[in-house]
């Protein structure tokens, strides 16, 4: 059974989420990146991906009007957003930071 979006950023540990685009070239830079972020940090947060075109309603609810932007999550609520092609060694310490 696939959870709602709410279920999933509803976590103890951080959801960084990546809204993106078939599309977007930067997106795609950016997904290569974020595995490796994900190889880093294990399960200490889950990454999840929201493509906008797919999901109109979770990308309105969260006003996303470039992409990629990525926002971290933690039992529901926003702790961080930006949008644009971030580094691993910044994604990490953002995520570190609200562990």
């Amino acid at each position: 059974m696939k959870k709602s979006f709410q279920e999933l950023v509803n976590s103890e540990k951080p959801v960084l989420v990546d809204f993106s685009a078939e599309w977007c070239g930067p997106c795609k830079m950016l997904a290569p990146i974020l595995k490796e972020v994900k190889d880093e940090i294990g399960e200490r947060a889950s990454i999840i991906k929201i493509d906008v075109d797919k999901n109109p309603v979770v990308a309105g609810a969260y006003q996303i009007q470039a992409v990629p932007t990525l926002i971290l999550f933690k039992k529901g609520e926003v702790l961080w957003r930006k949008s644009g092609v971030l580094s691993k060694q910044e994604l990490v310490s953002v995520i570190r930071q609200f562990q």
